[in-house]
């Protein structure tokens, strides 16, 4: 049977972490003060987005460790909601101003698998694929947040989405794997848990591909 730490040392091992052209371009002051306009707009969406996809979860995996973990980062994707306006307040955004942005499709790729996978993933998927992406995608707001403040002049509060995402939550990295455990005990396959791992990783990169599009 397979061993959900070892899915966990595959699917990174599978899944290793690639270039950011953005992030590169951000930290060297060479992102237009309006794209970062596209990145509270597309977060927005996706945040949104997320919030439903992981209560969807609970509900169809309401059995603890599964309903606990999909219910905190539902929760978690709320509290990023609130801190997201305020990065839009920083760059003259309303809220009617992020309704009214238009998503970029290929931006929007992540949320669209994971709502697809709310409704015929499995619980061992969703948790493998966020554990395995976890310390990439928290280096990445980590780098963000350090360059929209050295480099764009916002200050800390205006950066508190990134911050809130560049640490993982205490004791996230045993509840997912717990929930992976979880999952492949109940018979869930683990290939259909490293595809979901592979496919979440190539559509996050996606999504900074398409903000430095034509940079």
């Amino acid at each position: 049977m397979t061993d959900a730490e070892d899915l966990v040392r595959r699917a990174r091992d599978d899944n290793p972490p690639g270039g950011n052209r953005f992030l590169g371009l951000l930290e060297a002051s060479a992102v237009p003060r309006e794209r970062l306009s596209w990145l509270a707009g597309e977060q927005w969406h996706i945040v949104r987005s997320d919030r439903r996809s992981f209560a969807l979860f609970a509900a169809r995996f309401p059995e603890p460790p599964a309903g606990d973990l999909f219910l905190a980062l539902a929760g978690g994707e709320g509290t990023a909601l609130g801190l997201l306006t305020g990065f839009a307040a920083a760059l003259g955004w309303t809220e009617e101003d992020l309704r009214a942005y238009e998503p970029r499709p290929l931006a929007q790729a992540y949320p669209a698998y994971l709502a697809w996978s709310a409704l015929s993933g499995t619980r061992s998927g969703l948790a493998l694929a966020m554990l395995a992406n976890l310390q990439e995608w928290g280096a990445y707001c980590g780098r963000a947040a350090n360059a929209l403040t050295a480099r764009y002049g916002l200050a800390e509060e205006d950066v508190a989405f990134f911050r809130y995402f560049a640490v993982p939550p205490p004791g996230f990295a045993e509840q997912a794997t717990a929930v992976i455990e979880q999952g492949l005990a109940a018979g869930e396959d683990p290939r259909e848990a490293l595809r979901a791992a592979r496919l979440l990783h190539a559509y996050e990169s996606a999504f900074w591909t398409a903000l430095a599009e034509g940079l």
